[in-house]
């Protein structure tokens, strides 16, 4: 398994059809969750102030993280920064 700090801020369009804003954000928040479940989507932390969270994924690749980012609703108005993570040396976990 491979864990990621994911940031993600989301800036969607102040123009864009309230009903599908609504569904967009309902069906993120479905899949979000079904993810949270599965715990490949392990910490979910929202900054206050700012419509953005920090996150930590634990995938079998990069390429399942890619994929999963891309399949997020909310993806085409997020701008997303991610940080492979590794074991810290001082850790004692």
């Amino acid at each position: 398994m491979a864990l990621f700090h994911v940031r993600m801020d989301v800036d969607i369009p102040r123009d864009l059809d309230p009903a599908v804003r609504a569904e967009t954000v309902a069906t993120e928040k479905e899949y979000s969750q079904d993810l949270q479940r599965q715990g490949k989507w392990v910490h979910l932390w929202r900054i206050v102030g700012q419509f953005s969270n920090i996150s930590i994924f634990d995938v079998d690749s990069p390429d399942e993280l890619h994929e999963i980012l891309w399949n997020l609703p909310l993806f085409p108005y997020m701008t997303i920064e991610v940080m492979p993570l590794t074991q810290h040396g001082s850790s004692i976990k």
